[in-house]
């Protein structure tokens, strides 16, 4: 079954990438065959669907959603890009930042909703290398952000 088959079997919608919300762009693949994302927030429909730091404003579980919308967007962007997600090989990385509030040090359980998401979609090409990170502010007041490095074929 083809990734974006898989995605829309899975009830979740590919998205076209978000407009950036500054001077960047959403991804860029290089000649040597890796595809660099931005850092993409929980944006659904041009809005932003998470807000608020993740133990006060929200609960780790909504966090775990955040962090799926935020990878969808990181694969909308990677299509853009590529034009085609079964050329991806291997998700080599991950990185995520989450929106904290003091005390809260779940970010690692956050950012697996991205981490298997991506494991559901690609199985063994979707295991990656990861950091997750808790920030005291993120654009826009997003509760998480997610970028990838991604492998072509």
């Amino acid at each position: 079954m083809k990734v974006e088959e898989k995605i829309k079997a899975m009830g979740l919608t590919l998205p076209e990438p978000p407009k950036p919300v500054a001077a960047y762009v959403p991804a860029v693949a290089t000649s040597d065959g890796y595809v660099y994302t931005a850092g993409q927030i929980p944006f659904v429909n041009g809005e932003l669907a998470y807000k608020g730091k993740v133990g006060k404003d929200l609960d780790e579980a909504q966090g775990y959603k955040a962090a799926q919308i935020c990878v969808l967007n990181c694969l909308g962007a990677v299509k853009a890009a590529i034009g085609e997600l079964d050329r991806i090989e291997q998700v080599v990385k991950v990185v995520g930042f989450v929106a904290s509030a003091p005390g809260f040090n779940g970010q690692p359980k956050v950012i697996n909703g991205a981490s298997e998401l991506l494991g559901q979609v690609f199985g063994d090409r979707g295991a990656h290398a990861r950091s997750a990170v808790g920030v005291a502010e993120l654009p826009l007041d997003a509760a998480c952000e997610v970028e990838l490095i991604i492998k072509l074929k």
